[in-house]
């Protein structure tokens, strides 16, 4: 097992509304260094809207995200050299480049930093293609690649500036059962290579049980549970109860 070099997070009163309609009411939630935090629930829930206020991709109406010992607020204000740790993120819709091919994704955002030679970069890129099981796809288009392929590509994406914390937005959305299973085992290896704190929002209750450290369960605006991945099928909250029954899931 690799030593955690992830960062913890911790989400205290988060609100966020849109044209008066509250979507996030207060959200709540601990997360370790180094662990893979799956937060389930129903569609329309808020989970997507959730990991972007995480990211600091839209701020809060109210409410705080820490990464460790920093303020998310003042954790964005910061220069690229001068944060103390990294934050990725993979979209639910992969978002690469169609213009550019595999190689020139992975690799965007150090060019874009300015901070490795070519010659880093594509060692970088073939490693990171190599973690994924990519390896050789570098001059590929993403139009040429199956959906696994550039979910896979986009992790890979991620993977390349080293990050400490990696935010998901449901990773296995529209793959099939085998293609899920993959990605899951790639989330996890991260996890025990790298130490990589990773959050996965995933409506997949399985592949969160399968690969989850804790699963958090959101609904109405909150966090109404917050299980070890093991322990989520003893859970006496009804919502969970109802959300298990509903997937037809024995955990």
């Amino acid at each position: 097992m690799a030593t955690k070099r992830g960062v913890g997070i911790d989400i205290q009163g988060l609100r966020k509304a849109y044209n008066g309609t509250p979507v996030l009411a207060g959200v709540d939630l601990h997360i370790d260094a180094g662990e893979i935090m799956m937060i389930v629930g129903g569609s329309g829930e808020g989970k997507s809207v959730l990991l972007r206020q995480i990211a600091g991709l839209e701020p809060p109406d109210a409410g705080n995200v820490r990464f460790g010992d920093i303020d998310l607020a003042a954790y964005l204000q910061l220069p690229p050299q001068k944060k103390p740790f990294r934050l990725s993120m993979v979209f639910q819709s992969s978002a690469l480049l169609n213009s550019l091919t595999v190689a020139e994704n992975v690799g965007l955002r150090l060019r874009e930093h300015g901070t490795h030679t070519e010659q880093d970069i594509r060692q970088i890129v073939t490693s990171c293609l190599q973690q994924v099981d990519l390896a050789g796809a570098e001059a590929k288009l993403p139009g040429e690649l199956s959906g696994g392929m550039r979910k896979r590509v986009a992790i890979a994406r991620a993977l390349a500036v080293e990050p400490e914390v990696i935010l998901y937005d449901e990773p296995t959305a529209d793959l099939d059962p085998i293609l899920t299973e993959e990605i899951g085992r790639l989330i996890k290896r991260i996890q025990e290579s790298r130490g990589t704190t990773q959050v996965v929002v995933a409506h997949n209750l399985a592949l969160a049980g399968e690969i989850g450290t804790h699963i958090a369960v959101l609904h109405g605006g909150q966090i109404v549970d917050h299980q070890p991945a093991q322990s989520l099928g003893r859970s006496s909250n009804p919502h969970t109860q109802a959300f298990i029954r509903a997937t037809h899931l024995k955990l």
